[in-house]
């Protein structure tokens, strides 16, 4: 069977600091009898004081470290036989060298080279004199910004507090992105100041902080594990079987769940939701193997056994919570995987519901959305291995995963990135497609350490991050039939990804709603919208337009997704509809009514062409007109966006 991937909101984030370091094989555990040696180190680019942790064997009666330039280190930490720790001294060479590790009857020389950075701040996103409200996040700019290890800055009583490396929003060797504290920040104009581990003291722009403000709720965050992409309803078979990543030796699970994902399932609360076919449903959780069943056996969800327990969702979905604690069920999961089964029912979705703080005032938030993860420890040595195809594209089962059609769109037309790791000082990474026969920014142009280094982003743990944009390449027009290829040599890909700005709204009694009325005007310009507001076809009022460049935060800046929606609020009582229609005046809304005045509050999700008229990229051609609102009848009292 074949396995689909789509993870399509913001999974949990990959720990890979410190993979480099396990061991994971019987090579590596037999690495302890074979006398003293370095396997690999890391990172491979250092300043004085950097840590930095060698890997190898015969590390028990190591006595002596030295570093390029002769610099030697006698205070270590050793971790074990096969692990040591250890600050990079000062004076080691500008053009690096080996690392060489000595004990009382020998020595041993690295394989890699270790080389010396220096970090070099080129700019900001921040300007003199501009504002940073509590919670925002600033980018620094620059080279080796790796090695940054704190940020300072002021707190509400005028000392100076650190932000701690681990506590960035991200890290790499071009760019890194912290976060001001949302209330532990000085209300006021001052410069703070950046710190790396060689000493070096690097000074912000001098800005006027603002702590976030009062307002703010709780949010419920979903995270989707799964989602089903058929209609196959349940009929007591094994369609819904799902298992651990690497697990499914006989290819008969609808998808296989990653490891942290799936040891989140068996220790914590997620859910799923589905969609009854029959009057009479019946849900059992079980293993593949049908022998041990949550809560115990016979024990199946219906309409007439635990339904207390039901989640009704108010649009003819359910949604069960699941907590498995110390049922047996959890110790089979691993060998036996986990089955939804019964009858007279579509499972739809298998997630997580976090909540999060949304502070007030809102700002922009970058959000990584995967779209496939490595589920194995492949290299590539050109081969075919990381192939890509479109969903039911993949005609002869030589790809490692189809991607859904809207992702595929969003692949073809906008920016994604691939993160990897090397295996080797020297990796080479082509992305082609699956006929080898058309290559992004064409023939031979590979990236390597020395091709297209500038364009590689050091995630800072040992893995890198490649942004892709295909634009007009000729690559596009070749991947639905040909498909999209990974291959090179020396590097294992970990991730597909996204990265949008998401503007977070802040709270105003527990909302995150954006009033429209401050993108608005009447078609003649003459006035913003008022409340309340009687949807006209017709008349001059009711030509009301929602601009893409009005008011202090244009409404393109705001990060919408489809995820967002408009909220119409309606007098109850009165009765009618309102249409969204685009610059030209094209219906983009149908079903925007309430014919019995019972409602007070009307959803319309904002959809694809919404956010193309927003974007601009559907308009009249004149004005910046995002949205024309029309109707009759309602009573509207507000209108508001939420993101």
């Amino acid at each position: 069977m074949k396995h689909i991937f789509k993870y399509l909101g913001a999974l949990l984030a990959v720990v890979l600091i410190g993979a480099t370091f396990t061991a994971c094989s019987e090579d590596d555990a037999e690495s302890a009898n074979v006398g003293l040696g370095i396997k690999t180190f890391f990172p491979t680019k250092v300043v004085t004081n950097q840590p930095i942790t060698i890997n190898g064997s015969g590390f028990d009666a190591i006595t002596e470290i030295e570093f390029p330039g002769g610099a030697k280190v006698t205070n270590f930490e050793i971790v074990g036989n096969d692990m040591v720790r250890v600050n990079a001294p000062a004076g080691i060479a500008a053009d690096g060298g080996k690392i060489v590790v000595r004990t009382a009857n020998g020595e041993a020389e690295s394989r890699q080279s270790l080389t010396l950075g220096h970090t070099n701040v080129t700019g900001f996103s921040k300007q003199p004199g501009e504002e940073a409200a509590g919670g925002e996040l600033i980018t620094v700019y620059g080279t080796d910004l790796e090695f940054i290890n704190s940020v300072e800055l002021l707190d509400p009583d005028s000392v100076f507090q650190l932000i701690d490396h681990k506590d960035f929003y991200r890290k790499g060797t071009s760019n890194l992105i912290f976060r001001v504290p949302k209330k532990d920040i000085y209300d006021g104009t001052f410069v703070g100041y950046l710190h790396t581990y060689d000493g070096q003291k690097i000074a912000l722009p001098e800005l006027t902080y603002n702590p976030a403000a009062d307002e703010g709720h709780w949010e419920t965050v979903r995270t989707s594990i799964w989602k089903n992409t058929g209609s196959d309803e349940v009929n007591w078979n094994g369609t819904y079987r799902f298992a651990l990543e690497g697990h499914d030796g006989n290819n008969e699970c609808i998808a296989e769940i990653p490891q942290e994902v799936w040891e989140k399932m068996k220790t914590e609360t997620f859910f799923i939701s589905f969609k009854p076919t029959a009057d009479w449903y019946q849900i059992r959780i079980t293993n593949g193997w049908w022998d041990t069943q949550w809560l115990g056996k016979d024990n199946d969800f219906s309409p007439n056994n635990m339904a207390d327990q039901f989640i009704d969702n108010g649009d003819g979905t359910y949604s069960i919570q699941i907590n498995f604690g110390d049922d047996p069920l959890v110790g089979t999961l691993d060998e036996k995987h986990l089955l939804f089964t019964g009858s007279g029912y579509i499972p739809l979705e298998i997630y997580f519901e976090e909540e999060v703080w949304v502070g007030g005032g809102g700002h922009m938030e970058l959000i990584k959305t995967s779209f496939w993860k490595n589920g194995g420890s492949d290299e590539v040595n050109w081969n075919g291995t990381y192939r890509f195809a479109l969903e039911g594209h993949d005609g002869n089962n030589e790809c490692i995963a189809e991607i859904p059609q809207d992702i595929w769109d969003k692949i073809k037309t906008g920016p994604f990135f691939i993160s990897f790791k090397p295996t080797a000082d020297w990796y080479q990474i082509r992305i082609t497609n699956g006929w080898w026969d058309t290559q992004w920014l064409g023939k031979d142009n590979d990236f390597s350490p020395n091709n297209m280094a500038d364009q590689i982003i050091d995630n800072g743990d040992g893995t890198y991050s490649i942004l892709i944009n295909f634009g007009d390449d000729p690559l596009v027009g070749t991947l639905d039939e040909k498909h999209l290829l990974f291959t090179g040599s020396g590097y294992i890909p970990l991730e597909l990804y996204f990265e949008e700005e998401v503007w977070v709204g802040g709270g105003d009694g527990g909302s995150s709603d954006i009033d429209i009325a401050a993108f608005t005007l009447y078609e003649d310009r003459s006035a913003n919208l008022e409340w309340p507001y009687f949807p006209s076809w017709s008349d001059n009022s009711g030509k009301l337009r929602i601009m893409r460049g009005l008011g202090d935060t244009p409404i393109e800046t705001l990060g919408l997704t489809t995820s967002s929606k408009f909220v119409v609020y309606k007098e109850a009582g009165t009765t009618g509809q309102i249409q969204f229609n685009n610059p030209n005046w094209v219906d983009l809304q149908a079903g925007c009514n309430d014919w019995d005045g019972s409602a007070e509050t009307i959803e319309v999700p904002i959809t694809e062409e919404m956010l193309k008229c927003i974007s601009g990229e559907i308009s009249d051609g004149w004005s910046d007109t995002a949205i024309i609102l029309q109707g009759d009848g309602m009573k509207v009292t507000k209108i508001v966006i939420v993101p």
